[in-house]
């Protein structure tokens, strides 16, 4: 199994290690330590942290936040776009509003969430809330509006109404395009949660990372860093397949 696993995913593996080679490379003839650690070095500041179980605490800490955040916006954010790709007088309604808002990166809001709420968990999670949100209700009126119109006609023509139409039709067809648009939701969560930490919080990788500057710690600083990738390419690798597994046969709607 482990081999045939190796097989298939040999250019992957092949790429990372020529990427540690290059890395180990470049940090050892070129740079001090205290300013490019090298790999090993990174990976015993990894050890230490994880040892001391501060490691541990900052992952989870940022994946609370991250995960709370982007649930609630996905579920506020998948209706709203529903109906608003059903409705044209909802769209026309609020899509100057989401049009405007999208365009406001989240952590311009940082600061009066703060002023708002204090900087407690409150002010981080409605930050994360807002960058999932408008991305998620976006992608969910494309996928209304991806449907074909002769499958609406054909529902119809079978006696369906406008109720049996939106379960049967217009929410299963709009499923690849709601996932789509969480997958990306989550990237810029990831973003948004270290900029918050970074600002207002006391734990977390994005206050590691911010933290650790002070001290000139960069192994420390390289140690959020590659957690924060390695975590974020989990939570994708989850998508894709949540993508693969239950939207599969929605893909073709036209």
């Amino acid at each position: 199994m482990w081999t045939n696993m190796i097989a298939k995913r040999w250019p992957a593996l092949a790429s990372i290690l020529f990427f540690l080679v290059l890395w180990h490379l470049i940090s050892s003839n070129y740079f001090e330590p205290a300013f490019f650690p090298t790999p090993v070095i990174t990976l015993k500041a990894a050890w230490k942290l994880l040892v001391g179980g501060e490691l541990f605490q900052h992952i989870t800490e940022s994946l609370r936040r991250i995960y709370i955040g982007f649930v609630i916006g996905s579920l506020l954010a998948i209706p709203i776009g529903l109906i608003m790709g059903s409705s044209r007088i909802a769209e026309l309604s609020l899509d100057p509003f989401v049009q405007f808002f999208r365009f406001v990166p989240a952590i311009a809001w940082l600061t009066p969430m703060v002023l708002w709420f204090g900087i407690g968990e409150t002010s981080k999670i409605l930050i994360i809330i807002y960058t999932t949100i408008f991305i998620v209700i976006v992608n969910t009126i494309a996928g209304v509006k991806n449907i074909s119109k002769n499958k609406m006609r054909a529902a119809s023509c079978l006696g369906a109404n406008d109720y049996q139409r939106f379960i049967y039709v217009t929410l299963p067809g709009s499923i690849p395009f709601i996932l789509t648009g969480m997958r990306l939701a989550m990237g810029n969560s990831f973003a948004t949660v270290v900029a918050a930490e970074m600002v207002a919080a006391k734990n977390g990788l994005g206050y590691l990372i911010f933290n650790s500057r002070l001290w000139m710690a960069t192994d420390d600083i390289f140690v959020g860093i590659i957690f924060l990738g390695g975590l974020g390419l989990l939570t994708d690798l989850f998508f894709r397949f949540a993508i693969q597994r239950f939207a599969h046969n929605y893909q073709h709607t036209n």
